[in-house]
């Protein structure tokens, strides 16, 4: 058995979770001995019986992909990376309204239809949290027995993490800390910034920097906040991201919602406080050991991220991650979810 991967065509220029996903999920199946390739859709794939496709992301950017490998016969295995704050009632409405739309006119597409077609032609859906799951069986209508939980990962080198290079180079330890992109809404980092502008506390933002009416506000914003330092992205690889990690007090991810923020797990593993969103199943992961916030609320953000700080570090979380959700975890769970197809 031969495992194609593949994503969105903009992954690697997005970065951000999803790359890191991908890639670390192919290297930990890797190690364990699994033929894992990368699909090229510049070469004729020549697909042998038992082969599998693995493909992360359930949207525009996959569509037509899947609908050729499900065509072709291979089996299609699918990471949907996929939440709404919408109910599954409203996602179940939605999506037959979106395919009474498209009988009326054909070329209406929804977001809704999009998914629901991608859940239709794959042989097993791997969401990464329960609350995902059941989004996928109570909104799109996928039974129980083509949806297997595999989590998020992270990577185990945050463990060893060393606060010193960060806080030789910008004279900080002990500070908040969020590293995310800052453009995009979702990760609400607008909120973010006027809730730390209300916290006597230093505190850094690490994300690459997105051009547009969102990103250019967050920058304005920050910028009337001393104690407010925006660093315009750190490769995910680079040993000051880790640093930053080690060296922070206090991780902050308030985003509408999160599966559950590789970042987060990240910062925990360096030995971080975390304060984050309660929405998208983000308690799977790390249990009673975080704040979680409502993301709207700034007062909300403020409260947490205060609670935090006053609070004394511990192991608990850090082992509880290492023990669950370190990539090798993870491998070994995709792997078991092939071999529940190969087995029929």
């Amino acid at each position: 058995m031969t495992v194609y991967v593949s994503g969105y065509q903009a992954v690697a220029i997005l970065r951000g979770g999803p790359l890191t996903q991908i890639r670390e999920t192919v290297r930990g199946l890797q190690e364990i001995g699994v033929d894992v390739k990368y699909f090229d859709s510049w070469e004729v794939p020549r697909f042998a019986p038992g082969d599998v496709f693995h493909l992360f992301a359930a949207n525009i950017g996959t569509y037509h992909l899947a609908r050729e490998i499900h065509a072709l016969g291979v089996p299609l295995v699918v990471s949907p990376i996929t939440y709404s704050r919408h109910t599954p009632t409203f996602v179940r409405r939605a999506l037959v309204f979106s395919r009474l739309l498209q009988k009326i006119g054909p070329g209406l597409w929804s977001d809704y239809a999009l998914c629901g077609d991608i859940c239709a032609w794959s042989a097993r859906l791997l969401p990464n949290t329960s609350a995902e799951a059941g989004l996928l069986r109570d909104g799109y209508g996928v039974p129980d027995r083509k949806i297997t939980v595999v989590p998020n990962g992270v990577d185990a080198r945050f463990a060893s993490a060393d606060p010193a290079l960060f806080e030789r180079t910008y004279g900080l330890r002990g500070f908040i800390l969020n590293v995310g992109h800052i453009g995009h809404t979702r990760k609400n980092v607008l909120g973010l910034i006027r809730a730390l502008a209300k916290i006597d506390h230093p505190a850094v933002i690490i994300g690459r920097i997105i051009a547009g009416p969102y990103g250019d506000a967050c920058v304005r914003e920050a910028a009337k906040h001393k104690h407010i330092l925006l660093i315009d992205g750190l490769d995910h690889s680079s040993d000051m991201l880790a640093s930053a990690y080690a060296a922070c007090d206090t991780f902050v991810l308030p985003s509408l919602f999160e599966t559950p923020g590789i970042a987060a797990l990240e910062a925990a593993l360096a030995g971080a406080k975390i304060v984050i969103t309660r929405h998208g199943g983000t308690a799977e992961y790390f249990n009673g050991n975080a704040w979680y916030v409502e993301p709207s609320s700034e007062d909300s953000i403020r409260d947490g991220i205060v609670a935090a700080l006053q609070a004394e570090k511990s192991p608990v979380l850090r082992d509880h991650i290492l023990k669950n959700f370190v990539w090798g975890v993870v491998a070994e769970k995709t792997a078991s979810a092939y071999m529940g197809i190969a087995a029929g």
